[in-house]
């Protein structure tokens, strides 16, 4: 299937998602289980095996997912993968459900959602660099000016959310110094509630950034200048998928990490990957941002859950409104073992060379345990 065909088939799996999303997990378990049938495992007519993976933004996090789909990678593994877009908490409620078979989640909501019964595990991740911007009016000339001002966000809680109050900290701020205003879900609700008025900064990706730069809206603070603010994601699963399919997940992190190795290959591949999910956003804007995220090595080559980003998300967890949080033991949510395997069998090296040696074990060391 050519690329022009795959755009028109994924817009319409946006559209279908789009009238799935929800606002509250209740109501979409509602709405999956009334109108949709579970996922369907069964091989199609091409003799792959169809499944679903939800994905909660259109942004770099997703890039290896676009490229998987675009270039083949599923394919290669037996997989017919359908991506499907629709903000948390629709993911977690497509796996609970048995629609989805894994979703590419922000570390901060996986956490939460895990720590609740221990029924979705955390088996790889992809990006822990966010390559987000704080966007805001004209007027505004620093972080430190933003006490007392409107932030706009989805939603209390919500991985922007929690990225925004480590960024305040570093210039003496809580999050009780600013006022939160929810303005849609999305980066583009975010935009749009900044250019409108409606709130005086927010967090941004690229390339909806861009556009605002170019108007004369401020950039406070870019994070590809802060190494220690981790903005993770990860594959997230159900315990039921995982021990009635084990080989599903190794499939799937095999097929992203050779995604992964295209996307630093390939830009031409990577910018028509992007483009087929989110056509609206001008091919040299995504090409912009395909150099932020390769020249900082964002997309991770060795895909473990780091332990730095867990113990970050866990201090900065509004434990008041989650307090199973507190004291959970993640290591039984949290499972590295794949990326092990894969280490010992040489996976990674016959696909990036023996240079990635040295990141290898600096990962291992670095990976939850």
């Amino acid at each position: 299937m050519n690329i022009s065909l795959r755009k028109a088939n994924r817009s319409a799996s946006r559209q279908r998602a789009a009238m799935r999303a929800p606002a509250t997990i209740a109501i979409v378990s509602i709405l999956l289980f009334a109108g949709c049938a579970g996922g369907d495992e069964a091989a199609n007519d091409s003799g792959l095996r169809s499944l679903t993976i939800n994905y909660p933004t259109t942004s770099g996090a997703t890039w290896p997912m676009f490229v998987a789909k675009e270039g083949g990678y599923y394919e290669k593994y037996g997989l017919d993968v359908d991506l499907v877009f629709g903000v948390h908490p629709a993911g977690v409620a497509m796996l609970t459900s048995g629609e989805a078979e894994m979703a590419n989640y922000s570390l901060e909501q996986s956490l939460l959602a895990s720590s609740l019964d221990g029924s979705l595990v955390m088996v790889g991740s992809s990006l822990n660099r966010g390559l987000f911007a704080l966007m805001s009016s004209p007027e505004i000339n620093s972080v430190a000016d933003l006490r007392n001002r409107r932030l706009g966000i989805s939603q209390i809680g919500d991985a922007p959310y929690n990225y925004t109050v480590a960024l305040l900290a570093k210039f003496g701020l809580t999050d009780r110094d600013v006022q939160w205003i929810p303005a849609g879900a999305g980066v583009g609700g975010r935009a749009a509630a900044l250019v409108g008025g409606r709130v005086d900064a927010t967090l941004l990706t690229a390339p909806a950034f861009f556009t605002l730069e170019e108007q004369g809206f401020t950039k406070l603070a870019d994070f590809s200048e802060y190494d220690d603010i981790y903005a993770s994601t990860v594959y997230l699963m159900s315990r039921e998928t995982l021990e009635s399919d084990p080989d599903l997940a190794e499939m799937l992190i095999r097929a992203h990490a050779e995604a992964i190795a295209r996307f630093y290959e390939d830009k031409d591949l990577a910018v028509q990957a992007y483009l087929a999910y989110d056509p609206a956003q001008a091919a040299e804007d995504v090409a912009r941002n395909y150099d932020r995220y390769a020249d900082s090595n964002a997309l991770e080559r060795i895909p473990y859950v780091l332990e730095g980003a867990v113990r970050s998300v866990i201090e900065q967890a509004n434990t008041e409104d989650s307090p199973q949080m507190l004291g959970f033991d993640f290591s039984r949510v949290i499972d590295n073992s794949i990326i092990d395997r894969l280490i010992a069998e040489g996976f990674f090296v016959d696909l990036f060379g023996p240079e990635i040696v040295e990141e290898q074990e600096r990962k291992a060391a670095l990976a939850f345990r």
